[in-house]
């Protein structure tokens, strides 16, 4: 019994490894894809939806406001409470960017579980122009983001475009370690599945369509009650004939975690979310987490072959992390996070398949099979 388990750990080691590799290879090409030139430059109105003081909110949304475009730009910012710190925030960018077309919306209507969905609702009406931007408040962008966005919305066959995110980390021991699960994890996992044809991703970091497309697939009314509202969004571009392309560059996803329980929660709704996407494809990822299953060798008896294995397991996934760093011009991570960030990652991976209760801003919600929010009561 026993070494038929070391054997299957040590499969699935093999099996990490390859992944390993592949992603190295794969995100290298993906990177060294040259973007498309832009040929026009339309009119954008950028939706921001904000709820508190997030960290380093001010900078992320500066980023917006700094933007190297020669068409016009409208950014709509959307809170839901008149006390919101974050209405401060906004009221100094006024202020910073006096040239810019900026406008605050505070709305408390609710049109669904969704609170996001709900505050992109309520801002919607006052959108000026053609193309739309949907963009979180944690995401931070270079000066050609939007010039480097039309130029792929203007491909032919092309109904939205969502952008990869890397991350970028405060001090905490916590933002790094969610630091190095983006950078290490999520990014290179999703640019593999790009890559074979087996993703069909849309992130919430930029969802970018035509106005005209928005209203076809019926405003953002028809994603009120969606866990997965990207996800959702994505869905809905690709039923209408055309793709949600995914450019070659990324663009910056702020990790604000400032406690354990902060960053537990927070990766056990995304991890939760993925599930109920891709049951089968998120099953099947288990193959990814090769240092577990080293260990896990290690402990069913396999001796030296085990510790050769887990070495180089941890070789592996610090040289994926520098190629990742390099190819995206990346700053360097903590190396040495790396174990004890993919023990967590796999503590996620289990923890996701037991319940599918999530935490959300501050309130409870479960998730349903049609990947629609459910509030939780409180004796559930």
């Amino acid at each position: 019994m026993w070494s038929w388990l070391t054997i299957i750990c040590l499969i699935a080691v093999g099996l990490s490894s390859l992944h390993t590799g592949a992603a190295a290879i794969l995100v290298g090409r993906f990177a060294r894809r040259k973007t498309p030139v832009r040929i026009e430059s339309p009119s954008v109105t950028i939706l921001k939806p904000l709820c508190g003081d997030e960290s380093e909110l001010e900078k992320n949304l500066t980023s917006f406001c700094a933007q190297d475009y020669s068409g016009s730009v409208q950014i709509i910012f959307g809170v839901q409470a008149s006390d919101d710190p974050a209405i401060a925030i906004v009221n100094a960018l006024s202020k910073k960017f006096p040239g810019q077309n900026l406008d605050l919306v505070v709305d408390s209507r609710l049109h669904g579980l969704n609170r996001k969905v709900s505050n992109l609702v309520n801002m919607a009406a006052r959108i000026r122009h053609q193309v739309v931007i949907l963009a979180d408040s944690d995401i931070r962008v270079g000066p050609d983001y939007i010039v480097n966005i039309i130029a792929e919305l203007e491909r032919p066959g092309v109904n939205g475009v969502t952008c990869l995110y890397h991350a970028l980390a405060s001090r905490s021991l916590w933002s790094r370690l969610s630091a190095l699960g983006i950078d290490t994890h999520f990014l290179p996992n999703v640019v593999v599945g790009l890559s074979l044809g087996l993703a069909q991703p849309c992130f919430g970091s930029t969802i970018a369509l035509r106005r005209t497309m928005l209203a076809r697939i019926g405003g953002m009314e028809a994603f009120a009650n969606d866990m997965a509202d990207d996800y959702a969004l994505g869905a809905a571009l690709r039923s209408q004939g055309g793709e949600v392309a995914v450019p070659s560059f990324t663009i910056g996803h702020m990790c604000g975690e400032r406690s354990w329980s902060e960053l537990w929660r927070h990766e056990l709704r995304w991890a939760r979310t993925i599930r109920s996407i891709d049951p089968a494809g998120y099953a099947a990822s288990v193959v990814t987490h090769g240092l577990p299953w080293a260990l896990l060798a290690a402990l069913f008896g396999g001796g030296a072959v085990a510790m050769v294995a887990m070495l180089l397991v941890v070789v592996s996934r610090i040289l994926l992390c520098r190629r990742i760093e390099r190819a995206f011009g990346l700053r360097p991570h903590p190396y040495w996070l790396l174990p004890i960030r993919d023990l967590l990652s796999f503590t996620v991976f289990i923890a996701s398949f037991i319940g599918r209760s999530v935490t959300w801003k501050g309130s409870s919600y479960r998730m349903e099979a049609s990947l629609a929010l459910k509030r939780r009561s409180a004796s559930s």
